[in-house]
């Protein structure tokens, strides 16, 4: 995991602690003042929430744990692996995009955060830059070029 995967999972773990279960506790108290628990939709839509955000929050320790955090700028050359940020030309149409390798708890692929597990991700892992790529995923088979290859 890039030493950014983890301030953003310190930074959800903090959020949770620090805002979200008090609001559960507020949200609780508030519903047992109503009364009848049994009854209660508000109750119980509180104490399932407090149920998430326990579960998340085990979750995020057990991952922050046992994270081992790659500097990817420690890294240099035009061999792709963990951290790298590459730019890819698709064959077909000429199209450029840009994604950067990452554990699977911070790929973002909106963000251009390509999980290390995703098949285009271990198409990619071992090619230098120039490589031709073929990436096969549900959707069929896709050629790329690797044109960039960056550890920032």
């Amino acid at each position: 995991m890039t030493k950014e995967g983890v301030i953003a999972l310190e930074a959800e773990q903090r959020h949770l602690k620090e805002k979200e279960r008090p609001a559960i506790i507020q949200a609780i108290a508030v519903a047992r003042e109503h009364g009848d628990l049994k009854e209660n939709a508000e109750y119980h839509a509180a104490r399932e929430r407090q149920s998430f955000v326990e579960g998340r929050l085990a979750e995020l320790k057990s991952i922050i744990s046992l994270a081992e955090i790659i500097d990817p700028s420690t890294f240099s050359g035009d061999l792709v692996r963990f951290g790298a940020t590459l730019e890819l030309a698709d064959e077909e149409t000429n199209a450029v995009s840009t994604y950067q390798i990452v554990g699977t708890h911070e790929a973002d692929i909106k963000n251009g955060r390509l999980s290390v597990t995703a098949p285009m991700a271990r198409a990619l892992i071992g090619k230098s830059l120039g490589d031709s790529v073929k990436v096969v995923s549900p959707g069929g088979s896709k050629f790329y070029e690797i044109i960039k290859v960056d550890y920032k």
